[in-house]
């Protein structure tokens, strides 16, 4: 693949936990600002294994370090319309979710998303003639099915679709409107609460799912000569569940389900990553599973994507450890082609736009409250499920009288009861949509206690996101209260006069690129070949690497020798 850029790999070593203090583990790792090395402790005449990534931190490091460092840049260029994903992968209790979620106290260790909050709405705050419609989508990926975490039934199943021009996107998923870092921290806990863990042998709160939040942001600019342009760029947080070995968990039961197909997804992220750098693979396996499905613009797609590889520094998880280092070293060459999202088709904030002019146009009395569109259809509705009710009664009882007359057995008699009334529940539960519209499929939606706008959530489906409240427009004072709504959804240029807040923020990218430049430099300096000395992924590649090192040495020796034969013939 040419052009693009690769994707961004760093790596970060917790410091020893209790477990492995007690069982007196010795230190395997060893960094410095852009290099890994690695010794086995069960061959000490082996060379370390020394790789090299975007940027490396041991043990002492900090999440705000990170972010300043890397995650900044990154967010930055989601807030000029571009798709950015930041993912967490390593073993189980290696710090993917601390590094991800992190913790209030020190303050320094605040995780990578809660810093991006702050920092989306601190950019919002100061932007000029710029206003901005965020909202907030969070879902996780339990034993390979998608849920929902804000809806009010999170063990429904929700379905990947794909859309030829909006690419690959879940059906049925809710998107809350949030217009702070508070309100995003409750939508957060809100969705935390309902995900899948258990405790293990090596992780007493274990994340036994795959999550990914997502804040998706549309931006309208106005320029200089009052011209409207719309951009649209999206942020995926995605924490990853661990990699684990039975033996070491402890595993057993549902605890050892999940772990399979913990695993099993993890092995197909590896299988794409493997497909997309070796150059030969005509076929990319993202539909192997549904991380590396919904993964699958961040892997090779119009993304930017930061890849964070979290370690344990103990000589017992060597394995593990070096697996996880392998996985990221292959990882840092697959070449994304991202691109800026601008003017997309199915922007909401155009669809608000439109519908803010129709209704200032019907309060102005420039055109007539359609008060004829909306109806109550309650009566029917209820008429249309009493006739159901009683002929899905009228059934259930002609199958009771038939099988009965024809002896069959009372299993299969069940059997069919059970579908017939899993088809009628089905209808009922459709009568509402039939005469009322979307409003209906947003039911299973649970708007966010405390954040305001509460009732503007939007579900996905093959036309893009849609508003759940198309208010019944029945007076001009529903209508001055949808156009409230809609006005105060969009957020941005609240502080923009803060001189104070802008020299802060101006101060941030300065750092966060001369960090940049400095980690570059430092990887430039870099020797490849010394640095992936007996790193391998298979024999075949350690016998091909080490032949082109001796044939290399072999011409460097014969060069030299040549110049001192042709050094004493002058002599």
């Amino acid at each position: 693949m040419s052009g693009g850029e690769t994707v961004k790999v760093i790596v970060r070593c917790r410091p020893m936990n209790d477990r492995e203090k007690k069982l007196k583990c010795g230190v395997v790792l060893d960094m410095d600002p852009v290099t890994c090395t690695i010794t086995n402790p069960n061959d000490t005449n082996a060379p370390p294994k020394k790789f090299t990534f975007d940027a490396a931190y041991f043990t002492d490091s900090t999440t705000e370090q990170i972010y300043g460092d890397i995650g900044y840049p990154l967010v930055e260029n989601v807030l000029e319309g571009y798709n950015g994903t930041v993912f967490a992968y390593g073993q189980t209790g290696c710090g993917k979710s601390f590094t991800m979620q992190g913790i209030d106290d020190p303050a320094s260790q605040r995780g990578i998303i809660p810093r991006a909050f702050e920092h989306i709405f601190e950019s919002v705050s100061v932007a000029e003639n710029t206003k901005f419609l965020v909202h907030a989508s969070y879902l996780e990926i339990y034993n390979e099915d998608i849920r929902d975490l804000l809806a009010k039934d999170t063990k429904n199943k929700l379905e990947i679709k794909e859309h030829p021009e909006r690419g690959i996107y879940v059906q049925g998923l809710s998107m809350h409107p949030v217009h702070n870092v508070a309100e995003c921290e409750r939508v957060m806990a809100r969705g935390w609460k309902n995900r899948s863990t258990g405790a293990t042998l090596m992780n007493s709160d274990s994340s036994r799912s795959h999550s990914i939040f997502t804040i998706n942001m549309e931006m309208v600019k106005i320029d200089a000569e009052g011209e409207e342009h719309i951009r649209a760029g999206k942020l995926n947080l995605v924490d990853l569940a661990g990699s684990e070995r039975q033996a070491k968990t402890g595993a057993t039961g549902e605890r050892l389900k999940e772990a399979t197909k913990i695993n099993l997804s993890l092995s197909a992220l590896g299988n794409v990553i493997s497909a997309l750098v070796d150059g030969k693979s005509t076929h990319i396996p993202y539909r192997d599973s549904k991380l590396t499905r919904l993964l699958q613009d961040s892997l090779g797609g119009n993304t930017k994507t930061l890849m964070i590889a979290c370690l344990s520094p103990a000589d017992n998880n060597y394995e593990e450890t070096l697996s996880t280092l392998r996985y990221a070293n292959r990882a840092k060459n697959i070449k994304n082609k991202p691109k800026i999202n601008e003017d997309p088709k199915d922007a909401l904030l155009r669809q608000y736009q439109e519908e803010i002019e129709k209704l200032k146009a019907m309060l102005t009395g420039q055109v007539p409250i359609p008060t004829s569109e909306y109806t109550d259809h309650t009566r029917e509705i209820e008429s249309e499920k009493q006739r159901l009710q009683q002929e899905y009664e009228d059934k259930m009882a002609e199958m009771r009288i038939k099988y009965e007359k024809e002896q069959k057995s009372n299993v299969k008699l069940q059997e069919d009861i059970d579908k017939l009334q899993t088809q009628y529940q089905n209808k009922i539960s459709h009568v509402q949509d039939k005469f009322q519209g979307d409003g209906a499929a947003m039911e299973n939606v649970v708007p966010v206690e405390g954040g305001s706008n509460e009732n503007i959530v939007v579900q996905s489906d093959a036309d893009g996101y849609h508003s759940s409240t198309l208010l019944a427009i029945r007076d001009q004072s529903d209508a001055l209260e949808r156009l409230q709504e809609l006005q105060n959804i969009m957020v941005g240029g609240e502080r923009a006069n803060d001189m104070e807040l802008k020299e802060k923020r101006k101060k941030k990218k300065q750092l966060a690129e001369k960090k940049r430049k400095l980690l570059s430099d430092a990887i430039a300096k870099m020797d490849d070949d010394g640095i992936m000395i007996s790193v391998y992924d298979s024999m075949q590649d350690e016998l091909k690497a080490k032949t082109d090192l001796y044939d290399k040495a072999k011409k460097e020796d014969t060069k030299r020798r040549n110049g001192y034969k042709r050094l004493a013939e002058r002599v």
